[in-house]
């Protein structure tokens, strides 16, 4: 054995999955591979590294804290680590560990793949059931380490029962996911919503939500009708909390929050709500705060945090919405920081009655959504928080500065942007801004312009047989060789009409993106119809590749509409083309003329 191996934790990987083995504090074990993971919907980037203890090996994924070994080039194929703080789950049969950090053994280099390390795999019923983790400081100390929860002062919905001998499983924010189960974490809550009405087919209904955080991250919980009123007292914002599955996991519905969280929480009848003794452990409110003079270059509709010194609060007014007809309770107020500029801000509801921050306070706020109209401003979202005084860096920073010298100097305002007073449907965007707005999640379906290329087309589902009855266009079944029976019309037609149902990667300098076009866009791509296509494939079984490959590679501008689909529990964004028309570079030279003067300071 070389003196590489020696150091190896042999049969380390094997024990965490099993609390009935002797557990090695920090194994040390060999990286075997490294791969980037798909893009998330926060577009964050995401590793799954497999690590090898010579007798077996295990896929891992890296928190998002435990990036920066790979992207410092630290995390490498063949070199060795040092596991110190780690969560497992079996999901599916398959063993996995979320690794929250490490230490790479540089002192030990590198080396071609030890031993012959076999896949860690559940090996019956039993094995494949999810069993409770628990991590700390130092490592995993296996599935039945005792480490139950501190006893707390506050319960709601049940108990935990007093027989029961199984550890609490405490996990970070950051590892929860559809596939983890009987977990535990211990939380603060940053911001709790009030008690809302929504109404449905089904009938009416409450609900709340509130913000929780722990060293790990964020992530959104609701409490709907039962829930809500078992737990809307409970829950106060700056209280620590326990809570215990079973809660139902989803993926986050980005238009209700603004956290950096692809999922987000529903409280189930048994979910399990304790308060905390111990309130100190658990970090505060977090912000990633945006300067106001940086707001110019960001997007509008972007949720961000801001801090400022109140330079002016407006007196409570009030509006009615147009579409509920419902009033609302506003305040403007004006925010001013070190880079010399301005910005107004709204807030809302309760939040504006109850303001009673006075002038030259330092203010956080978190959660807040730009606007472009008129230049930039903001307003505070109903999920967002404000923090009066805080006491962090950034607030001592301001106030010394503006009693300095701030009090005394004069602050402009972001003038309005080039195309921000257009409409919302004549506007372009890459796809890296599609991504990243998450147009399409809102209620309402949103429009764009995109100018792509067409770097493939789906050729298995390209036409479908459509019903000849004027305005129908429904699919159509063959009974038999001369019968295409539609039901929605109830009749037989001798013939189908074939019409396009495309759907296109396309492709531009910042990403790639699926869209659907129907029958008018698939004839204008394509050059010709459905139905002489299918016509023509019957005596030349290459035309439908052929008209394929000459209608890709070519550039468009695609007018689009964004929507969120539902499909069962699931949901997706389906991008629709209304309509296409090829590149006209006389009009495309004169808008990008216009986008470089707009960035022309005068």
């Amino acid at each position: 054995m070389s003196s590489q191996a020696s150091h190896i934790s042999v049969g380390a990987l094997s024990a965490i999955f099993d609390g009935t083995k002797p557990q090695i504090h920090e194994p040390v074990v060999q990286c075997v591979q490294v791969k980037p993971l798909p893009p998330q919907a926060n577009n964050q980037e995401r590793y799954r590294v497999v690590f090898s203890d010579i007798s077996n090996y295990v896929q891992t994924m890296l928190a998002i804290q435990a990036n920066h070994f790979v992207t410092d080039g630290l995390l490498r194929k063949g070199c060795f680590v040092r596991l110190k703080q780690f969560q497992a789950n079996s999901v599916k049969g398959k063993k996995i560990l979320i690794i929250l950090d490490l230490e790479v053994l540089k002192e030990l280099g590198e080396a071609e793949k030890i031993g012959e390390p076999k896949p860690l795999e559940s090996k019956s019923e039993e094995d494949e059931k999810p069993q409770p983790t628990t991590i700390s400081s130092n490592g995993f100390y296996g599935a039945k380490a005792q480490n139950a929860l501190p006893q707390t002062s506050s319960r709601t919905q049940q108990s935990r029962p007093a027989q029961s001998s199984a550890p609490a499983t405490i996990y970070p924010i950051e590892a929860i996911s559809p596939y983890a189960h009987k977990w535990t974490i211990k939380a603060r809550c940053t911001s709790k919503s009030a008690i809302k009405t929504w109404h449905g087919r089904s009938g009416d209904g409450t609900l709340f939500s509130v913000n929780l955080l722990d060293d790990s991250g964020e992530i959104r919980a609701t409490g709907f009708n039962e829930q809500c009123s078992a737990l809307y007292d409970l829950f106060q914002e700056g209280g620590v909390y326990y809570i215990s599955s079973p809660c139902r996991v989803q993926i986050a519905k980005k238009q209700f929050t603004n956290l950096n969280n692809d999922y987000e929480l529903t409280f189930e009848r048994d979910t399990l709500v304790e308060k905390a003794e111990e309130q100190n452990d658990v970090p505060q409110v977090r912000f990633n705060f945006i300067t106001i003079g940086d707001l110019q270059s960001v997007d509008k509709d972007t949720t961000i945090d801001v801090i400022g010194v109140l330079k002016d609060v407006g007196e409570t007014t009030q509006i009615v919405s147009k579409m509920t007809k419902k009033p609302y309770d506003k305040r403007e107020l004006t925010l001013v920081d070190n880079t010399g500029f301005s910005v107004r801000l709204t807030i809302w509801g309760t939040t504006a009655m109850n303001f009673g921050a006075l002038p030259e306070s330092v203010v956080a706020f978190k959660g807040v959504k730009v606007s472009d109209f008129g230049g930039k401003s903001l307003s505070l979202l109903s999920s967002g928080s404000v923090t009066i005084d805080p006491d962090i860096e950034e607030a001592h920073r301001l106030k010394g500065w503006y009693d300095a010298q701030g009090r005394g100097e004069s602050f402009a305002s972001h003038a309005p942007s080039a195309g921000s007073v257009s409409s919302g449907r004549d506007q372009f965007k890459t796809i890296a801004q599609i991504r990243e707005e998450y147009l399409g999640q809102s209620e309402e379906p949103v429009y764009f312009s995109l100018r792509a290329t067409v770097v493939y087309i789906k050729q298995d589902t390209l036409c479908y047989p459509a019903c000849l009855s004027e305005g129908c266009n429904k699919k159509v079944t063959e009974l038999d060789p001369g019968q295409w029976r539609c039901e929605r019309c109830d009749k037989t037609h001798p013939r189908a009409e074939y019409r396009y149902i495309m759907l296109l990667s396309v492709s531009d300098h910042t990403g790639q993106l699926y869209l659907n076009c129907f029958d008018d866009v698939g004839r204008l791509m394509m050059g010709t119809s459905a139905d002489q296509l299918m016509e023509l494939q019957q005596t030349d079984d290459k035309a439908v590749g052929d008209f394929i490959q000459s209608a890709t590679c070519r550039t468009w501008t695609f007018r689009c509409r964004a929507k969120t689909d539902h499909f069962g529990d699931q949901q997706r964004i389906r991008y629709q083309v209304s309509y296409a028309n090829p590149v006209n570079y006389s009009e495309e030279a004169s808008r990008l003329a216009d986008m470089i003067d707009s960035y022309v300071v005068a």
